[in-house]
């Protein structure tokens, strides 16, 4: 297929570019800078209304729900938004430290309404600040969530486009909602978008496709090693969910290596095009529809996440059981990095507090298994990766060398209405992923953070 006439067929919405199958149904993110940029408006004037009665807004949501909304965060160097996507206890009572509830503003947001630890952190958080005026709902229509929030009475509900995953809603309510609630002129960076979006239909100087086929022909070349530059943002947090779980499928895909050398002959290295705080928008779009050109040529959907159910079936399981998650060292970090082979990468799967001390000692680990291996490495947050990466583990090639990082998760806290608290969902968590990953015959060890 030559570039002119993939250009033309994407935005003809033509499976036949990818598989064939249900691709149609999901691209109405060609469409979203424009949708949500009539929506600007209105997603201002309830950030303003709600302003003068807020100090703090607390962003609840997993992967494609809060990872856009923390690198929006970080690029605009906002301190009012608290992104919670982790059910570690300690983590959830360091958030709690931070804000007043009766000045904190909670943004509840699911795609699916149903996501296990969003909901969690909604009915917890309810238990303390039953107010609806001070709650916000972004989840599809009809979505359990929807049916929540308005027998809570939400302040608002923001609707996501069903014809959009999560991965790829930056743009969408799930990224502009927050963006508002920041203060930022949402209008503004998705008039950027907007600029790019029409740039990415043209065949010559299109930055998407030219992208896109970087991406390909390198992973066709063996170089599937994304080495992508570090920024002040952490737009590499972003783009390691959309390259991972769109492409890492039928034992293919590409690896995502945020702020790692591009030195080596199974890597490329990509720049992230910002020159300003709101190119931000732009680089949204061009990635999404990179990854959608890349897609093509790997011949995958870039659009489904097969493997992602297996881990949240073992989890499940555990919780099911009514036993306390066995979590404690098996294996060595020694032995499995003396299996890495050319063309391996290291995945550190941390399930623990992200405190200074913690990020401290992954980076010695992470140090450590560049040193030994010459391998690539990459890190994860649990259970945050397992909606992000975790595609790319269990489905993408089985060049991944897993190393699972688990701490003393504290004082339980009891979630609502549920038979355990979040200490035992992280512990669940850590060891379903694990389970998981030894049923795909994945090389993984686990190790506590109290032994590094």
């Amino acid at each position: 297929m030559s570039p002119s006439e993939l250009v033309e067929r994407i935005w003809s919405r033509d499976a036949a570019v990818w598989t064939g199958s249900d691709e149609a149904r999901w691209l109405g993110w060609l469409d979203e800078p424009w949708r949500m940029g009539e929506a600007a408006p209105l997603l201002t004037e309830f950030a303003e209304s709600v302003a003068g009665r807020v100090d703090s807004v607390v962003l609840l949501g997993m992967g494609g729900s809060s990872l856009a909304p923390e690198v929006i965060r970080r690029t605009f160097r906002n301190e009012t938004l608290h992104v919670l996507d982790t059910t570690h206890p300690q983590a959830i009572r360091e958030v709690e430290s931070k804000i007043d509830l009766a000045r904190t503003l909670f943004v509840s947001a699911s795609k699916s309404g149903s996501t296990l630890e969003t909901r969690s952190h909604t009915d917890y958080f309810w238990q303390q600040s039953p107010r609806g005026e001070q709650w916000v709902a972004i989840t599809d229509p009809g979505s359990a969530l929807e049916k929540i929030a308005l027998e809570r009475s939400f302040g608002a509900i923001f609707s996501g486009e069903p014809s959009i995953g999560g991965r790829y809603s930056a743009l969408s309510a799930f990224g502009m909602v927050p963006a508002a609630l920041m203060g930022i002129d949402i209008a503004r960076l998705l008039e950027r978008a907007q600029e790019m979006a029409d740039a990415c239909r043209l065949v010559d100087g299109n930055p998407g496709l030219e992208l896109g086929l970087a991406l390909g022909e390198g992973w066709r070349a063996g170089r599937d090693k994304i080495c992508i530059a570090a920024s002040s943002g952490g737009f590499g947090l972003w783009a390691e969910q959309l390259l991972a779980e769109s492409t890492g499928k039928q034992g293919k895909g590409l690896v995502p290596a945020p702020g790692e050398s591009p030195d080596g002959p199974d890597r490329q290295a990509q720049a992230v095009r910002e020159s300003e705080e709101y190119d931000l928008g732009r680089e949204f779009f061009r990635w999404e529809y990179a990854t959608a050109v890349a897609g093509s040529m790997l011949g995958i959907n870039p659009f489904n996440q097969p493997d992602v159910q297996s881990a949240k079936d073992r989890t499940a399981q555990i919780l099911a059981s009514g036993d306390d998650p066995l979590v404690e060292a098996e294996g060595s970090v020694e032995e499995l990095l003396a299996q890495a082979q050319p063309g391996d990468y290291v995945a550190i799967q941390a399930f623990v507090n992200p405190t200074s001390e913690a990020e401290t000692k992954l980076a010695l680990l992470a140090e450590q298994a560049r040193q030994v291996t010459g391998c690539v490495v990459t890190h994860g947050l649990g259970p945050r990766y397992l909606h992000s990466t975790g595609q790319l583990h269990k489905g993408g090639p089985p060049t991944g060398l897993f190393l699972q990082v688990v701490d003393d998760t504290g004082d339980e806290i009891q979630i609502p209405g549920r038979p355990f608290g979040f200490g035992k969902l992280i512990r669940a968590q850590a060891a379903g992923d694990f389970a998981s990953l030894q049923e795909r015959g994945r090389r993984v060890a686990r190790l506590r953070l109290e032994d590094v």
